[in-house]
C-alpha cells in the first residue's frame, strides 16, 4: 500500500495521533511522516480535520436532517453549478450527486426540526432547478464516520438461567 494511502488510514481511524506515534506506525521518519501530511493538505487531498460529535450528548439542541433533492436542469445550469450554490450554506454540511430516484442528497445540522424546516422551504425549494424536497430527520445516530455511538457493554457473557 502507498505511504500516503496509510497515512490516510491512520488519521481516519485518529486525527489527534501525534506525528511521532504516526511515524513509528508507518516505519518512516516524523520528517517524512510531517511533508507527506504537508503534500496531501498542499494537493487538497486532506481538505480538513473533524470531530465525530455525538449530539445527543452535548446539545439537546441539534437536529440533523438528510435532504432528498429532485433537480430539472436546462441548457445553461450544471449540477456543479447547483451545488455550489447550496454548499454555500452554513446549514448544509454534506452534499452528494447520487444515483437513483434523486439527484442530490444534503445533510442539513440546525438547532430545531422547526429550523431545518424553514431552510429548506426558504433556501432550498426556491431554487429554480429544484423541483421536489423531501426531508427525513434524523432520529438517532448508531454509526457515523466509522464511529460506533451505541453503549457498550464489557461483559460479553451470555447469561445463564437454572
Amino acid at each position: 500500500m502507498d505511504a500516503k494511502r496509510e497515512l490516510v488510514d491512520l488519521l481516519l481511524e485518529d486525527a489527534r495521533e501525534d506525528t511521532e506515534t504516526m511515524a513509528r506506525q508507518l516505519g518512516r521518519s516524523q520528517a517524512e511522516v510531517e511533508e507527506m501530511l504537508d503534500d496531501l493538505e498542499a494537493e487538497g487531498s486532506i481538505l480538513g480535520y473533524q470531530a465525530v460529535v455525538d449530539w445527543g450528548k452535548v446539545d439537546e439542541d441539534h437536529v440533523t436532517a438528510e435532504v432528498e433533492l429532485n433537480l430539472e436542469l436546462d441548457r445553461d445550469t450544471t449540477y456543479v453549478q447547483v451545488a455550489n450554490r447550496i454548499a454555500k450554506f452554513d446549514e448544509v454540511t454534506a452534499l452528494h450527486l447520487v444515483s437513483g430516484d434523486y439527484d442530490f442528497d444534503v445533510t442539513v445540522e440546525a438547532e430545531s426540526m422547526r429550523a431545518v424546516s424553514m431552510f429548506v422551504s426558504e433556501q432550498i425549494a426556491p431554487i429554480p432547478e429544484v423541483t421536489q424536497t423531501v426531508t427525513h430527520f434524523v432520529m438517532k445516530t448508531y454509526k457515523n464516520r466509522g464511529i460506533e455511538f451505541t453503549e457498550r457493554d464489557d461483559d460479553d457473557r451470555l447469561s445463564v438461567s437454572p
